[in-house]
């Protein structure tokens, strides 16, 4: 059992604590998942790529070693990024295994992420000029607290609070996934795929590749593929739910826009707001409830639907 929320404020200014929003509808499903939480947000979309970088996992032994093995890969990372051609603006440690890079780049991301993930341990968690993705171990306010996150302004964003069940407590098995290698598009998913294999390998023989072994990275990639084959979000999500078996209920982000899917069984619960220039969206209402003032009302949208808002 895991808990998916998303929010999208439709006026663009990207003037929102979206970080803080997520946190409280995240921080209300804590029963439904203590063992990670995951948030992708997205800002005004800028000029510069912003790549989030994971160097270890949270649970890795720390020593002396450790500390100096750190230090080498960040010179290693911005040494392959200039290799990839790309010209850094800034390395950021928002802690002793994550970074924020800023950079300019105009080439293909595949190329630049695949040189990041040629350092040893190094995992590309996102790249966009919009998104960000921030993942760790512990609940909502532990992980907003510890990437002060409080304090991320923007329009729209999505997040994910796990239960692990058949994958390890670490970093790489939390959501949300980013759609490598596509700039700006990230899923999360409750449920479960019962073609996950067959679609897998299918995507992995047209060049792509999974940085873990969960179904929600491949319905990411599945969907930034249409996407870049020209569908719009709407047609790509309604395509998936011809094309996916399972049980599932699924968010999708873009740089621009904030979709969800439902499967046939309509069995994984969503429960949808929507109300003057803000949409809200989680597995259970008591997280919309929790940033919002006000009486509200909301309803459980159908089987096999799928809705797309824009900012």
């Amino acid at each position: 059992m895991c808990g998916i929320a998303g929010i999208i404020y439709r006026n663009g200014n990207g003037a929102h604590r979206i970080g803080r929003d997520i946190t409280s509808m995240l921080q209300a499903m804590k029963h439904r998942g203590p063992d990670s939480t995951g948030f992708a947000l997205y800002h005004a979309p800028a000029h510069e790529l912003m790549l989030r970088v994971k160097l270890a996992d949270a649970n890795t032994p720390r020593d002396l070693e450790f500390a100096d093995n750190l230090r080498r890969h960040r010179g290693e990372i911005a040494l392959r990024l200039r290799a990839a051609g790309a010209e850094v603006r800034a390395i950021e440690d928002v802690n002793e295994y994550t970074l924020s890079i800023t950079l300019s780049y105009d080439g293909d991301i595949k190329r630049l992420a695949d040189h990041v993930e040629s350092v040893t341990d190094a995992e590309v968690l996102s790249a966009g000029h919009a998104l960000e993705i921030i993942k760790d171990l512990g609940d909502a306010k532990t992980v907003s607290s510890g990437y002060g996150l409080d304090d991320y302004f923007g329009s729209h964003g999505i997040g994910h609070v796990r239960m692990a069940t058949e994958s390890d407590v670490d970093i790489s098995n939390a959501h949300p996934y980013w759609a490598y290698p596509f700039s700006d598009v990230a899923v999360v998913h409750n449920g479960q795929l019962t073609n996950y294999h067959q679609w897998r390998r299918r995507l992995e023989r047209s060049g792509h590749r999974f940085a873990s072994d969960c179904d929600s990275e491949i319905i990411a990639v599945y969907l930034a593929q249409k996407l870049q084959d020209g569908s719009s979000l709407h047609d790509a999500m309604s395509e998936s739910l011809a094309d996916l078996d399972g049980v599932f209920t699924y968010i999708c982000v873009s740089e621009d826009a904030l979709g969800m899917a439902k499967d046939a069984l309509a069995a994984k619960p969503l429960v949808l707001y929507e109300g003057g220039d803000m949409v809200a969206l989680a597995s259970e209402e008591m997280a919309i409830r929790a940033v919002l003032d006000h009486e509200i009302e909301t309803y459980d949208p159908y089987e096999s639907e799928v809705m797309v808002w824009t900012r």
